[in-house]
Formats: structure tokens, sequence, C-alpha cells
């Protein structure tokens, strides 16, 4: 099984960047990862946030394949433990998936076509962390759970 981390818009804080190839270089120790980065959209002055939440979306989709477990990070999902994070990867591991694919959203969130095509909803918090910070906290949960899965002593109980 692979893993895509697919974002919309780019980090630009090079601490936050800096973590992320961190935690990114740890993964591919677990698991085959890719990240894919939707460049933000451009001229978006004179489109409502549906529109844009409907032209990111457009994007989001060319990048999937139909095959896909598609993962939404998204404040309405469901809230896992760490171990109950680490026990979704493994039960999808199982299955004969292809690719599971984690998706952050722009600035406004998905559109309804995104929500239709999502096989699952995740939130990290109840609290609200920017796009670029939630990259992080996601790729650090995800290292967490391969670490749980194999017995190794990053997590503490």
């Amino acid at each position: 099984m692979k893993i895509i981390f697919l974002v919309v818009g780019k980090t630009l804080n090079s601490n936050l960047i800096e973590l992320q190839n961190e935690y990114q270089g740890r993964l591919k120790h677990y698991v085959t990862f890719e990240t894919i980065t939707i460049p933000e959209l451009k001229n978006t002055k004179n489109l409502s946030f549906t529109e844009q939440k409907e032209k990111e979306a457009d994007l989001i989709l060319k990048c999937l394949e139909n095959s896909d477990e598609v993962i939404l990070l998204d404040e309405k999902g469901k809230q896992h433990t760490s171990i109950g994070f680490s026990e979704f990867i493994e039960k999808k591991s199982l299955t004969s998936l292809k690719r599971m694919v984690f998706v952050v959203g722009g600035p406004y969130g998905f559109s309804q076509r995104i929500y239709q095509r999502a096989n699952a909803l995740i939130s990290l918090s109840a609290m609200t962390f920017s796009h670029q910070m939630i990259r992080v906290i996601f790729l650090e949960q995800l290292y967490r759970a391969f670490t749980i899965l194999k017995g190794e002593p990053y997590h503490h109980e």
C-alpha cells in the first residue's frame, strides 16, 4: 500500500517545511509515501468561496484514482487517539488497497463533490489549526502510528 498526502497550497514557513521533511523521511522506513502539492488558485478575488472550492475540487479529483481510499482531514471527521489511528491504518493496510490518500483542502474547506468522493473523514483535533500547521501534526501522527504498529518506543502510554 502507498500513502499519498495530497495538500492544497505550499507550506511557506521554513521551520514547518523542515519538520515536514523530517517526518516524511522517517515515514519512508515504514511505508511507500508521497506528498502531492496542488498549487493555490490564482486570481481568486472575483471568485466566491464556493467557486474556489469547486476549482480546487477539480484539481484534487485529477490526482485521484478510482480505487483510492480517500480520507479527508476535516473538522467534521472522526477523532482518534494515537493508538486508535494506528489501528485505523493497520486495518486499511490489511485490505487490498493500492493507495490511501489523505487530503488537506484549501482555506475554505472542501466542495460537496470531494465529500461525496471521500471514504472517511478524520479530525485531528476539536481545535482549528492553520493548513500549514496541520500538515506537520498529521505527518507526526502518521509516523507515530507506524511506530505503535511496530512496537517501537517512540509512543509512550
